[in-house]
């Protein structure tokens, strides 16, 4: 049986931390889907075609990664994906309560269905995509925060502002 895990999240956009975790479950589980979801209180700058196609381009040197999208519920997701577990990442003791509010919700509604917490490296445990988005916009250097392809994605969105 091949194991697979859903690592979720908005992705908007992709973080060198979450290529972090990505990467680390990839060595865990036989797959990985990453799958984008629309968090209702976000306001994204990147649509999610866009953050599709980044995260299939900052993966693409793992193969057992494939990408997706959902508008439905996580646990419903899963189920239809046949997926073992839920990958979630942490950065910091404060990311913990929301994390497990969430976990809990999710077990009640598919308790088959494990989640996996990992911590994400320390040079990335203050890294958040809302934190990357507001540095680009005010054109500082973010190539140490995101892939490559995010970098340019970010350029070319913010080129018109004037801060």
């Amino acid at each position: 049986m091949t194991r697979l895990a859903i690592c979720p999240g908005s992705f908007d956009p992709i973080t060198n931390g979450h290529l972090d975790i990505i990467k680390r479950a990839a060595n865990v589980f036989d797959d990985i889907i990453v799958a984008v979801f629309n968090n209702q209180a976000k306001q994204p700058l990147f649509s999610v075609e866009e953050r599709i196609e980044l995260i299939r381009q900052a993966t693409a040197d793992i193969p057992n990664v494939q990408v997706d999208s959902s508008k439905g519920l996580l646990m419903d997701y899963a189920q239809e994906k046949n997926a073992q577990a839920i990958i979630r990442g942490l950065r910091a003791v404060t990311d913990f309560e929301f994390e497990m509010q969430i976990t809990s919700m999710n077990r009640k509604l598919n308790e088959d269905i494990e989640t996996f917490f990992m911590m994400t490296n320390n040079r990335y445990s203050f890294l958040s995509s809302s934190m990357v988005k507001e540095v680009a916009k005010f054109h500082a250097n973010v190539s140490d925060l995101v892939p490559p392809v995010v970098e340019a994605a970010l350029i070319e969105k913010f080129k018109q502002e004037n801060v």
